[in-house]
């Protein structure tokens, strides 16, 4: 490999990391702009919340197929249009009228973050080696932490000093530098001969969204005969979509990867993950801003220390997984998020903010370990015909888990006190005392409980990947 190799390799790792960057900046900055967009916008709470919802959603719903045409068409073309796309819906974005266009605009700017993000993994596959994957993912995984970072903190200050519609702004012009990069250096990977799964893709769209929209509503009105209907049938979709992903030739699901072991242990720890602990965010700004009274930008600053360790320590994890068992350091990375938790679970209505910071930087430790040893140990166990559709499947499943974090951690905040208290503390609008404030905090505990209990579950799932199996891995997708 020669200087001009690694130089190129360098480009095409920067490129990617720009587009993870962008995607990841934007799942977290409108958490703290809500507020602001709910009062300019003149409307409810429970409209506004759509605003990062949809994004999720069609992450959560499209990412493995567009990775899968990423394998069709060629995956550097496929990434290049993503950078178009999402700038475009970052400007639509920003010259929202209404709250419908803005959601509108969201969905465009997600569509883009998907092009993005179903095949940025599988081109670091195409481009470095087995050896090097480690590192390269422990860049593009710091990507994902500074972009978490980056969306925390530009969101209170380009909220409070400058306005909400700069919030998406600011894509413009890191996307096209990003989409420059991409387009000279990317090129396509060899064409396989697939097709989309156009039934199993609507179906997982119905699913996401029935269960969505059927836990916001008892959020927004209580339980109600129609609002467990459509959660019901979300939950029972789940069956017919597994039967017509089985009987597909080109399903968006391949259900031959989950025979593979070792792949499907790291797949299943990715979901574990993302359910457990990407809600703990939101949790943490409800409880600074509502229970602490804490402004939007102040609370953001608590949170970057986790944050910045997580970003500046990946790409050594990703080394060191290069050299263990990544199965191994991902387990042991979820252990250090879970020993987080419990130290978030210490908080009260009084107790000192070092703690916050403590749990932060612990959490931050344990995701710098998880995140690039998950992704290689992923990669690692995925023959590479399928790299664009493993790829894809990877962040579908991470995608899935987030929406369902931020569905379940809106829905038991608002079932625990009363709704309108939940919402207001949701908005950052009131500080809370007394008996309510108590009951508030006793809630949040409870959602830490279970998200413990579900990281604890991804661990076991990460450390089974180690485990020596009887059958060989590569032959039971063949």
């Amino acid at each position: 490999m020669n200087y001009t190799d690694n130089n190129k390799k360098n480009y095409v790792l920067i490129s990617v990391l720009i587009g993870m960057l962008m995607s990841a900046i934007d799942m977290t900055i409108v958490i703290l702009a809500l507020p602001t967009l709910t009062v300019d916008l003149k409307v409810p709470f429970i409209d506004t919340i759509w605003v990062i919802l949809i994004y999720l959603l069609v992450i959560a719903a499209l990412t493995t197929q567009f990775g899968k045409i990423g394998d069709m068409f060629g995956r550097g073309r496929i990434f290049n249009i993503g950078f178009i796309i999402f700038i475009v819906g970052s400007a639509l974005s920003g010259a929202a009228p209404d709250i419908g266009f803005l959601i509108f605009a969201r969905a465009v700017q997600g569509f883009g973050a998907v092009l993005l993000q179903a095949n940025g993994n599988a081109i670091i596959a195409d481009y470095f080696s087995q050896g090097e994957r480690g590192r390269a993912f422990g860049i593009t995984s710091m990507g994902w932490s500074i972009g978490a970072v980056l969306g925390i903190l530009l969101g209170g200050i380009i909220t409070t000093f400058i306005g909400w519609r700069y919030i998406f702004y600011i894509n413009i012009p890191v996307g096209i530098i990003g989409s420059v990069m991409a387009i000279k250096y990317i090129g396509d990977n060899k064409k396989t001969n697939t097709k989309i799964d156009v039934p199993g893709t609507i179906l997982l769209i119905f699913i996401l969204s029935l269960i969505s929209y059927g836990s916001i509503k008892i959020a927004s009105i209580g339980v109600t005969f129609l609002n467990s209907i459509y959660i019901i049938t979300g939950v029972l979709l789940i069956i017919p979509f597994v039967y017509i992903e089985k009987a597909s030739n080109y399903p968006l699901m391949d259900m031959r990867v989950f025979r593979i072991r070792r792949l499907s242990l790291s797949l299943l720890a990715s979901l574990l993950q993302a359910i457990g602990y990407l809600s703990v965010l939101f949790i943490l700004i409800m409880y600074l801003q509502g229970i602490r009274g804490f402004s939007p930008f102040d609370a953001s600053l608590l949170l970057v220390p986790g944050y910045l360790i997580s970003g500046l320590l990946s790409p050594k994890m990703g080394k060191l997984s290069d050299r263990i068992a990544p199965g191994t350091v991902a387990g042991v990375g979820i252990f250090f998020m879970a020993i987080g938790l419990v130290v978030y679970l210490l908080m009260g209505i009084s107790t000192p903010l070092y703690m916050v910071i403590i749990g932060s930087i612990i959490t931050g430790f344990g995701g710098s370990m998880f995140w690039p040893s998950n992704t290689s140990a992923v990669m690692s166990n995925t023959p590479p015909r399928l790299y664009g559709s493993t790829s894809g499947l990877l962040r579908t499943l991470s995608n899935i888990g987030t929406l369902l974090s931020y569905v379940i951690a809106i829905t038991v905040a608002a079932t625990t006190v009363p709704r309108y208290v939940t919402f207001e503390v949701f908005l950052g609008v009131a500080k809370l005392n007394g008996n309510v404030s108590s009951k508030f905090i006793v809630g949040i505990h409870s959602a830490l409980i279970v998200a413990m209990i579900v990281l604890i579950a991804s661990s076991i799932s990460s450390f089974a990947t180690s485990l020596k199996f009887k059958n060989v891995d590569a032959e039971a997708v063949t």
